[in-house]
C-alpha cells in the first residue's frame, strides 16, 4: 500500500517512534535495574537511620554514602513513578467510574467530543481514523481509488480504501506472540502485563491465528477502546464485531418525538418500524403508562425439614418485619430500596424473589448486593439455613418464566394507540377487520396453540434486540423483555382500530455495562436518556423502557398488516435478500 505522508508543522515523514526505545537496555531490564536500586538504598537509608537513632547521632548529618544513596534513591523514585505512577493517575481519570454520578459529571465533555466528531468534513467512510501507522510499502497492484484521510495534523493519501486491519508486529510483539502460543505467558493476562489493552488485543489475536490456523482477517481490530471495556463489558479481546445501526422515527409518544436506533442485520425490520411510526403519527401518537418497576432476585436456601423453611418464609412474609429487613437491605446502594419479598417452598427448599427499585441501573448487581446482605443478617435467627445460591432460578433472569410474565421484572408498560381508519388503509395498506381477526387467529389462538409462554405478538423481540443492542443492554435479557401481548380490536363502530401492547418484563438501564460505551452512549444520548437522572432517579431508565414499548407497538403494527395485505413475502424478497450474484462469488 502507497502511503504519503504531510506533516503541515514538522514536516516528519515517520510516525511512530516509542519513549522506550531511547533506552540503553530492554525495558524489562531497565526495570528490573531500576527496581533493585530503589529496594537496596531504602534497606540502606534505613539501616543507617537506626545506628543514628542509637548511636544518638543528628539525622542530618550525612556522609558521602549516604549522599549518594539519596541522589540514587530520589533518581529510581523518579522513574518508578513516572512509568507506573502516570499510567495509573489516567486510568483513573479515563476510565469510566463505577459511580453513576461521577460517570455524568462528564456529559458535557461526551458531547462535546460527539458534536465534533459529527463536524466531520469528509465522507462518513473517511471519517474514521482506522488507518495503520504511515509506512512506506509497495504498491499493490490494481489498487482501488485513492482516499484522502487525516491523521492528527498529518495529510495521508492511501492508495487503498480504509480498512481495520492489524499493523505489524514488532519485535517485541514478536516474542510476546511466541510466549502465548508456547503457553509460558496466559493469553488472558496480556493487559495486566502489557499496561496497553489495544497492544494486548492485537498479540492475543495474532497468537489465536497461528494457534488455529485460522484467519481473523475479516475482523477489524482497529478503531476500537479497548481500555474502555477492561474489567467490565469483554475479557480477552481480539476485535469488535460492526453491527450497522438505522433510524426509525419519529416516534410521537406521550406528546414527546423520538428517534429510534435500531442496531440489526435483518432487512426491512428498520423500514417496518418506521411505517408504524408513521401510522402512529398520523393518527395522533401512542400513549404509554409504566405499571411497575422493579429488579428482582430470588435466592434459594435449605433446611433440614420443610417446617423450618416455613418458618423462615412466614418470618418474611410478617409485615411487622419489613422495615428491619428493607434497612438491611437498603445498605447496599443509595438507590437500591426493598419493594417486596415473595417466597415459594419446594419441600425443606425456600425460595425468596426479592424485589426492589434500582434507579436508572438495570440493576442486577443492585439487587445482589442487597439481598446477600439480608442473608447475612438471617444466619443470626436461622443458623441452620444453608445458602444454595444467591440465584435459584425464581427471579428468573434470562429464561422464559411464567413468574416474569405474572408478576413482572423490571418494568411493566403498557402502550397503546388509536390507529384511523383511513390511515390503516392508506399507510398499512389493509383494513380494520382484517388486522383484528388476524390478531385473534395468529397472536392469541395460534400462540396458545403452540403453548406459547409470553409470546402472543408477531415479532416483539425483533424490535427489543435492535434496540438494545443499539443502546448497550443485555441482549441475552431479550428473552424475558420480549414478553408481549399485542392486542387490537375495533372501535368508533369499525371505522378505527384500537392496538396496545402489554409488556410486564422490560429489563433495560440507562448506565452501567454496555451503556457507557462511545457508540451505545451516543444512541442513548439520540433518545435523550444518557446517564442517570439526578432529579428524578430511574426516570432515564422507566423513560427508555416506554420507547421500546413504544417501537414494539409500532413493529407489531406494521407486521400484522404486511401479513394482512399478503406483503411479507414480496418485501422481503426486495429488502431481505443479497444483491450479490451468488453463482460468480462461488467461481471466483
Amino acid at each position: 500500500m502507497k502511503v504519503k505522508v504531510v506533516d503541515h508543522e514538522n514536516d516528519v515523514g515517520v510516525v511512530g517512534a516509542k519513549a522506550s526505545d531511547a533506552l540503553p537496555l530492554p525495558l524489562y531490564l531497565t526495570n528490573a535495574v531500576f527496581f533493585t536500586l530503589f529496594f537496596s538504598v531504602v534497606y540502606f537509608l534505613l539501616t543507617r537511620w537506626r545506628e543514628k537513632i542509637r548511636t544518638s547521632t543528628p539525622l542530618h548529618v550525612v556522609n558521602l554514602s549516604e549522599i549518594v544513596a539519596i541522589l540514587a534513591f530520589v533518581a529510581s523514585f523518579i522513574y518508578l513513578l513516572g512509568f507506573f505512577g502516570i499510567d495509573f493517575v489516567q486510568s483513573l481519570i479515563l476510565r469510566p467510574s463505577n459511580d453513576v454520578w461521577a460517570a455524568d459529571d462528564d456529559e458535557e465533555e461526551h458531547e462535546r467530543l460527539i458534536l465534533k466528531d459529527d463536524a466531520r468534513k469528509v465522507p462518513c467512510g473517511a471519517g474514521l481514523d482506522c488507518s495503520p501507522i504511515p509506512q512506506i510499502a509497495p504498491v499493490a497492484a490494481a489498487a482501488p481509488k485513492a482516499v484522502a484521510q487525516k491523521v492528527f495534523d498529518k495529510e495521508v493519501v492511501l492508495s487503498t480504501p480504509c480498512d481495520f486491519t492489524a499493523q505489524p508486529l514488532t519485535e517485541e510483539d514478536e516474542e510476546v506472540v511466541k510466549s502465548v502460543v508456547a503457553g509460558t505467558i496466559p493469553s488472558y493476562s496480556l493487559e495486566s502485563k502489557l499496561g496497553d489493552c489495544r497492544r494486548a488485543a492485537a498479540i492475543r489475536r495474532e497468537a489465536l491465528q497461528r494457534i488455529t490456523g485460522k484467519s481473523l482477517g475479516g475482523l477489524p481490530l482497529e478503531g476500537f477502546d479497548y481500555e474502555s471495556i477492561l474489567g467490565q463489558c469483554c475479557e480477552m479481546p481480539v476485535g469488535y464485531v460492526q453491527i450497522p445501526v438505522g433510524i426509525a422515527g419519529p416516534l410521537m409518544l406521550d406528546g414527546r418525538e423520538f428517534s429510534v436506533p435500531m442496531a440489526t442485520t435483518e432487512g426491512c425490520l428498520v423500514a417496518s418500524t418506521n411505517r408504524g411510526f408513521k401510522a402512529i403519527n398520523l393518527s395522533g401518537g401512542a400513549t404509554s403508562v409504566l405499571l411497575r418497576d422493579g429488579m428482582t432476585r430470588a435466592p434459594c436456601v435449605r433446611f433440614n425439614s420443610a417446617k423450618r423453611a416455613a418458618e423462615l418464609k412466614f418470618y418474611l412474609e410478617e409485615p411487622k418485619n419489613y422495615d428491619t429487613l428493607s434497612t438491611v437491605f437498603n445498605r447496599s446502594s443509595r438507590f437500591g430500596r426493598l419493594q417486596t419479598i415473595k417466597c415459594a417452598i419446594a419441600g425443606k427448599n425456600l425460595y425468596m424473589r426479592f424485589t426492589c427499585s434500582t434507579g436508572d441501573a438495570m440493576g442486577m448487581n443492585m439487587v445482589s448486593k442487597g439481598v446477600q446482605n439480608v442473608l447475612d443478617f438471617l444466619q443470626n435467627d436461622f443458623p441452620d439455613m444453608d445458602v444454595i445460591g444467591i440465584s435459584g432460578n425464581y427471579c428468573s433472569d434470562k429464561k422464559p418464566a411464567a413468574v416474569n410474565w405474572i408478576e413482572g421484572r423490571g418494568k411493566s408498560v403498557v402502550c397503546e394507540a388509536v390507529i384511523k381508519g383511513d390511515v390503516v388503509q392508506k399507510v398499512l395498506k389493509t383494513n380494520v377487520a382484517s388486522l383484528c381477526e388476524l390478531n385473534m387467529l395468529k397472536n392469541l389462538t395460534g400462540s396458545a396453540m403452540a403453548g406459547a409462554l409470553g409470546g402472543f405478538n408477531a415479532h416483539a423481540s425483533n424490535i427489543v434486540s435492535a434496540i438494545y443492542i443499539a443502546t448497550g443492554q443485555d441482549p441475552a435479557q431479550n428473552v424475558e423483555s420480549s414478553h408481549c401481548i399485542t392486542m387490537m380490536e375495533p372501535i368508533n363502530d369499525g371505522q378505527d382500530l384500537h392496538v396496545s401492547v402489554t409488556m410486564p418484563s422490560i429489563e433495560v438501564g440507562t448506565v452501567g455495562g454496555g451503556t457507557q460505551l462511545a457508540s451505545q452512549s451516543a444512541c442513548l444520548n439520540l433518545l435523550g436518556v444518557k446517564g442517570a437522572n439526578r432529579e428524578a432517579p430511574g426516570s432515564n431508565a422507566r423513560l427508555l423502557a416506554t420507547v421500546v414499548a413504544g417501537s414494539v407497538l409500532a413493529g407489531e403494527l406494521s407486521l400484522m398488516s404486511a401479513i394482512s395485505a399478503g406483503q411479507l413475502v414480496n418485501s422481503h424478497m426486495k429488502y431481505n435478500r443479497s444483491s450479490k450474484d451468488v453463482s460468480a462469488v462461488a467461481s471466483a
